[in-house]
């Protein structure tokens, strides 16, 4: 929300104000800090002080010389844990504890260069998972992620004094330190852990952890699929519906930290894991058959998809992994999701639909189709996946603009990575079937919605350029040139598609570069409609300025025909090019009196990533590593 984004605004501003002041003075700025802080503990203790405080203590790590820095943080952690000694009250106690975690959590470099000191905070943070107050346990987890991804590789080995890495430690113990969590704790725990799994080295150590790690998720998986068998309707229990969904996130969290090394433990379940999806979409189509659509928003409906929507996030995460194996994906997983996900997908009603399916199959493109191992297995699905999502998602998502958003931006993705990776399945497409792709990438670019339009252009973008260069394009242009012009030219001159603005300048350039290709031999123009060119690139230019009059009637003909001119004589020099656009439009009625700041957006962000860049390299302005 807008404001949110101002509320982290200021905290950025008030972070940076502190590192500059830091830099200023490192003794005055410590002294400042420890004598509020010595305030609180002598008897002026207040919370939003605290808070305040600390605040500024974390925000300034990193901007000190590591040995001063040791002795500020050190000094401080002193002061808030005798504080927390003295003060009364089990509030006043889990407001320092709360602090004392963010505040160790913002100097890792303290944490990588002391054993000791980091092993007692993971210590006080597992203490603290079990404290009831409301808050701490939130805190708690989230500190135990932020420590663990900073300073995950002192987890993974044997460090001085100690006769086996800390990782082993940790998991022996996990039924102890989650037993008072809520079901969301339990994941950032999970997750945590799994990042100290991932920074063992040796693979053999590696997948042990990962197997002792999952062995309470999986003992009750077990418990739930046995309940399955000898009761299928057990499946669809509320109870058992909430454990099986808690047990796929905690999944999730460990994939998403593991990565690749998730592999075992994914094939572990995977096959019940398909015969729960089959299940509970048959529990539901069924339901809906008895109760009508509107029974997709009930309670009992919402619970079976919920367990769909978590089994597809499992896999997505997976295959989104780096080093996840293509061709193991290809063979031994996508074969029974084709099955499954896809058949259910076209067979349910629209409501009942799940657009975590099409990202699903979008992210198996997406990382499968590059692969030159791979490739061959995912161009063979792509006319399975057109059969079964393409028309029956374009008849939902087209009827307007508003319903089915996640469906819409998911569909678009899907059919960008099939155009960019496996576009020989492009080719394939009868005519039909190109028109309707056709159809819907321009229906995509005019949408209203900021996220779909730029992926409708993307699309676009990518699409003229890669059949320009393939053995349809004489075909492809023949058709489609014109109207694909036109249409551009539609989002191009209205005041509601300006943020996509410098994708319409490289669009209508790669346009004019391929009218005037060798490749494109074909005439674009119709000879029977009496006027005559002498190539494509000429008629293009007359069309351009038909177009560009008919769009802003109160420019005069004369300045339509140099701007167009301009063009030509710009269409290599993308800068140019650009900015002779720019210039016509914001000097046209219809743009003269509006904000046009989107159509400078290019160039303003080339100036805040040049202003991020230069705070960079200011030590302690980055966020903590």
């Amino acid at each position: 929300t807008v404001k949110n984004d101002q509320e982290r605004m200021r905290y950025r501003i008030m972070r940076e104000c502190m590192v500059y002041l830091t830099h200023l003075d490192h003794d005055d700025t410590e002294q400042l800090l420890r004598d509020k802080l010595r305030l609180q503990v002598t008897g002026s203790f207040e919370w939003n002080s605290l808070n305040t405080i600390c605040w500024a203590i974390g925000s300034i790590s990193g901007s000190m010389h590591e040995d001063q820095e040791d002795r500020f943080l050190v000094s401080n952690i002193r002061d808030l844990l005798n504080l927390c000694e003295t003060v009364r009250g089990k509030d006043n106690k889990a407001v320092i504890a709360s602090n004392i975690m963010y505040i160790v959590g913002q100097y890792p470099r303290f944490l990588r260069a002391h054993w000791r000191f980091l092993k007692t905070v993971v210590q006080k943070v597992f203490e603290f998972m079990h404290e009831p107050h409301p808050g701490v346990q939130d805190m708690a987890c989230e500190t135990l992620i932020k420590v663990t991804r900073r300073c995950h590789r002192h987890f993974g080995v044997v460090q001085t004094g100690e006769s086996r890495p800390y990782v082993e430690v940790v998991i022996e113990q996990v039924p102890d330190l989650i037993r008072d969590l809520e079901p969301h704790q339990v994941e950032k725990f999970y997750e945590a852990v799994g990042v100290m799994v991932n920074s063992v080295q040796n693979q053999e150590k590696k997948q042990r952890y990962l197997t002792a790690l999952m062995n309470l998720p999986n003992q009750l998986w077990t418990q739930v699929m046995n309940r399955f068998r000898n009761d299928p309707s057990a499946l669809v229990d509320a109870n058992e519906i909430r454990k099986i969904n808690q047990i796929l996130k905690t999944n999730i969290a460990v994939c998403a930290s593991v990565g690749a090394s998730f592999l075992p433990q994914l094939q572990r379940i995977h096959q019940a894991l398909v015969q729960v999806y089959k299940a509970h979409s048959g529990t539901l189509s069924r339901y809906i058959d008895k109760t009508g659509p509107a029974a997709c928003h009930t309670s009992q409906a919402k619970q079976l998809r919920t367990v769909r929507k978590t089994a597809l996030k499992l896999y997505t995460t997976f295959i989104n992994t780096k080093g996840a194996p293509t061709v193991l994906i290809a063979e031994q997983f996508v074969p029974s999701l084709m099955e499954t996900i896809l058949a259910d997908y076209r067979d349910s009603i629209p409501d009942a639909r799940e657009p975590e399916a099409l990202s699903l199959f979008a992210t198996i493109i997406e990382k499968l189709g590059p692969d030159p191992t791979s490739h061959q297995h995912i161009l063979n699905i792509i006319p399975s996946v057109f059969e079964h999502v393409f028309e029956v998602t374009l008849q939902v998502i087209t009827k307007n603009f508003e319903d089915y958003p996640q469906h819409r931006l998911a569909f678009f993705v899907l059919l960008k990575n099939i155009n960019e990776y496996c576009f020989e399945a492009m080719l394939a497409l009868n005519e039909a079937q190109t028109q309707m792709v056709v159809d819907s990438v321009v229906w995509a670019f005019r949408h209203t919605e900021r996220n779909i339009a730029e992926r409708g252009m993307e699309l676009f973008l990518s699409m003229i350029t890669k059949f320009a260069s393939s053995v349809k394009c004489n075909d492809f242009f023949s058709r489609y040139m014109l109207k694909l012009v036109q249409e551009l030219f539609a989002v191009l001159t209205d005041t509601f598609h300006k943020t996509n603005f410098k994708l319409h300048a490289m669009t209508l350039q790669r346009l004019m570069m391929i009218a005037d290709s060798p490749t494109l031999t074909v005439q674009l123009w119709n000879p029977a409609m009496g006027q005559q060119y002498t190539s494509n690139s000429e008629f293009l230019h007359h069309h351009m300025i038909t177009l560009l009059q008919t769009a802003f009637p109160n420019v005069h003909p004369s300045e339509v025909k140099v701007f167009v001119d301009g063009l030509y004589s710009a269409k290599r020099e993308p800068p140019k090019f650009k900015q002779f656009m720019r210039d016509f439009i914001v000097q046209t009625k219809e743009f003269s009196n509006l904000d046009n700041k989107d159509l400078y957006a290019d160039e303003q962000a080339a100036v805040e990533a040049a202003n991020e860049q230069q705070l960079a390299e200011i030590p302690g302005m980055k966020a903590p590593e």
